[in-house]
């Protein structure tokens, strides 16, 4: 009987090394306990299913029979999927980190049975190379170490034990200004590349909370400055070889310093949140390109990353039956980006005489621009084309994603994640309002209510939900971001079910993830039981950080209820984590965003009937102006706020749907004309 486990997981990842000749376990209590009784030390491995270099490492150690006879006799092999276990992963990274190497995937770690960390490393090759030993060379050593150097080896356990506890107690520097949030935004604004966008250098990562930083911080000083650094980046982006040209979607980074040669992954994150920022900064440039790449990114997720409850379908009714999926990997036929590259035979084999001026606009040349194939872009415009030329390219288009559909595909994994959910569903609410597209706010919708009835057990939240099953335990980033969605939802639909979930969810996070003596909120419950540190930051990463996402969620509510708890949490939240230098604060620019809502919120309150036409026309003006920090309540006439919102007790003016515009504790006269309220809203 094989020993390798991993059929019984749900994880595409996990599953892709269910056949490898490697005693593979997952990360459970049983595998923990076997490390324990035999006395081995732990090999953890953690990727993702659209991570190319686990690939390489699978193929080339993994797959191998002798390297796996080796890591059988001497280790517990653990085999995690990142995406199901954030807060394991960032345990290790951060065990890395400290031992003074670089992270990423795959992450390599080597533990004692008792899970803690005494050395590791990222990918390492079958043989020599990269200047890294050979695997299996390295596996004996190691082992061989731990054996036989056992006092070394807990010195090093002791002393990254010690690290890690002190990175869960962040320093903090008591509070922010928003003068010190200019001179954050200075400071970020002097990282941008002003040809190409981006940060400088390469790679490049498209950091979508970097640049909605600084285009908020234009928003309130009216820089050009910061302006440009977020319309450079984001028409480079958008014409890049890191945006699918034919299918929708972003990459999830490119190779290089013009965004031509992406990392061909795509993930729901990255996605979400660049259709938020495109949104964002389309509502003022009216970008003709933003608006193209914000319909065909979400008709992309609408289309391919749909994942259906196929029991619920089956079962008929009202059930809620998608969500969506967490990415597509980069490699088809063991060849990374061979689904999406061209040569110009293929090229003008499909499009004939209508080849020519798609082969002009696309960069696409006998040679090729990448390893002898063309990876489509149209760099070398940062603006659509006339209303002729885009007509004639789409047809094109068309004609190239059909040839495309019959080559074999990236592999999709299906995972349904809680927080990258909310991440979607908060992007659909808000495209959606702008847009004036209520197919968006309906997609929306439906994905939430997918996570309320699938992926939430006993009133908590899970992390994950793949073929049919709920898994793992909730990590902050769940509760905040589907918080975030939770009142990005109700600001759009006025539904007040989703302001009672936010509020509810807010609730299980101050209950089981904040932090009573130091302040902040772990990434992990207080009930997670097989973790041996919870780990606690306010810093970005390719995702916003939970703690940082809960100060927007935290200022929306205090908003929004009237309730002084909340903004007390908000202020206690940021003064753990704020420190007084702009570089320090670089890297927390949702927390800084929050901030900025928590000091500086418009609250426009509507009161009128839903179904009310003149009403409608109210909200439709608000996200036509959409003024900075705005925090909106729709209202039902005889429907009372509390007492402690500045609206409180006003109500329609004669029997006519009226908007109240708020800035502190003062509202100003009720307003019940579409047009006027854009000018007021447009005049702050």
């Amino acid at each position: 009987m094989t020993r390798n486990l991993l059929a019984e997981e749900t994880s595409p990842y996990l599953l892709q090394h269910k056949d490898n000749p490697v005693h593979w376990r997952a990360w459970n209590a049983q595998t923990l306990a076997l490390a324990e009784r035999e006395n081995k030390p732990i090999l953890l491995s953690i990727g993702y299913a659209a991570c190319h270099w686990c690939h390489v490492m699978a193929h080339e150690s993994f797959e191998n029979e002798a390297i796996a006879t080796v890591m059988n006799s001497l280790f517990i092999n653990i085999k995690v999927d990142r995406e199901e276990r954030p807060d394991l992963d960032a345990i290790y990274q951060s065990a890395l980190a400290l031992m003074g190497t670089q992270g990423g995937w795959p992450l390599t770690m080597f533990l004692t049975p008792g899970r803690e960390p005494f050395w590791g490393g990222t990918y390492f090759p079958a043989t020599p190379g990269f200047g890294r030993p050979a695997f299996p060379d390295l596996l004996k050593t190691i082992s061989e170490t731990f054996h036989n150097q056992n006092e070394m080896v807990q010195k090093n356990v002791a002393a990254i034990r010690e690290a890690l506890t002190r990175l869960g107690r962040p320093a903090g520097g008591g509070g922010l200004t928003v003068e010190l949030l200019d001179r954050a935004a200075g400071a970020a604004g002097r990282l941008v590349d002003p040809l190409h966008g981006g940060t400088s250098g390469a790679p490049k990562f498209p950091q979508p909370c970097f640049f909605r930083f600084l285009w908020r911080a234009y928003r309130r000083t009216g820089s050009t400055l910061f302006r440009e650094a977020v319309t450079v980046t984001l028409d480079s982006m958008c014409q890049g070889g890191i945006y699918d040209h034919l299918g929708g979607g972003f990459s999830r980074y490119s190779t290089d310093e013009r965004w031509l040669v992406p990392h061909f992954e795509k993930m729901l994150y990255d996605n979400a949140l660049l259709v938020e920022l495109l949104t964002e900064a389309w509502r003022d440039t009216h970008s003709p390109l933003y608006a193209v790449r914000v319909r065909e990114t979400l008709d992309w997720a609408l289309g391919e990353m749909r994942v259906v409850n196929e029991a619920a379908d089956r079962a008929g009714g009202d059930a809620p039956v998608f969500a969506f999926a967490s990415a597509f990997d980069a490699d088809s036929e063991g060849v990374e980006g061979k689904y999406f590259v061209w040569t110009e035979d293929e090229i003008d084999a499909v499009l004939g005489d209508d080849s020519a001026p798609f082969k002009g606009a696309y960069d696409v040349t006998p040679g090729g621009n990448w390893e002898g194939s063309t990876i489509l872009n149209r760099s070398r415009a940062r603006r659509l084309g006339d209303a002729a030329l885009e007509e004639t390219l789409a047809r094109c288009r068309a004609r190239l994603l059909a040839a495309r559909a019959a080559r074999v595909p990236p592999q999709r994994d299906d995972k349904v994640l809680t927080d990258w959910n909310g991440l979607m569903i908060a992007a659909l609410a808000t495209a959606g309002a702008a847009f004036d597209e209520p197919a968006w706010v309906a997609a929306a919708e439906a994905a939430f209510s997918f996570v309320l009835a699938n992926i939430t057990e006993d009133g908590r939240l899970r992390h994950s939900w793949c073929a049919g099953r709920a898994a793992h335990p909730a990590v902050l980033d769940d509760y905040a971001n589907m918080a975030r969605a939770a009142l990005a939802l109700f600001e759009v639909t006025g539904g007040r079910a989703y302001l009672d979930r936010a509020e509810a969810w807010v609730a299980v996070a101050d209950a089981r993830y904040w932090d009573g003596d130091g302040g902040g909120y772990f990434l992990t419950a207080d009930d997670t039981g097989d973790v041996i540190t919870r780990t606690k930051t306010a810093n970005d990463n390719a995702m916003p950080s939970g703690n940082g996402v809960m100060v927007e969620v935290l200022a929306r509510l205090f908003y929004l209820t009237g309730k002084s708890a909340y903004r007390e949490r908000a202020g206690d939240l940021i003064a753990v984590f704020a420190g007084d230098t702009p570089e320090m604060l670089l890297h927390m620019p949702t927390l800084l965003d929050g901030y900025e809502l928590l000091e500086k919120a418009v609250q426009i309150v509507i009161v009128g009937a839903p179904e009310d036409s003149a009403t409608r026309a109210l909200v439709r003006a608000v996200f036509d102006a959409d003024p900075p920090n705005r925090v909106l309540t729709q209202l039902a006439p005889g429907t009372a706020l509390p007492k402690g919102h500045p609206a409180h007790g006003k109500g329609q003016v004669d029997g006519l749907p009226s908007a109240y515009i708020c800035v502190g504790p003062t509202c100003g006269p009720p307003v019940t004309r579409p047009d006027a309220l854009i000018q007021a809203l447009s005049a702050l």
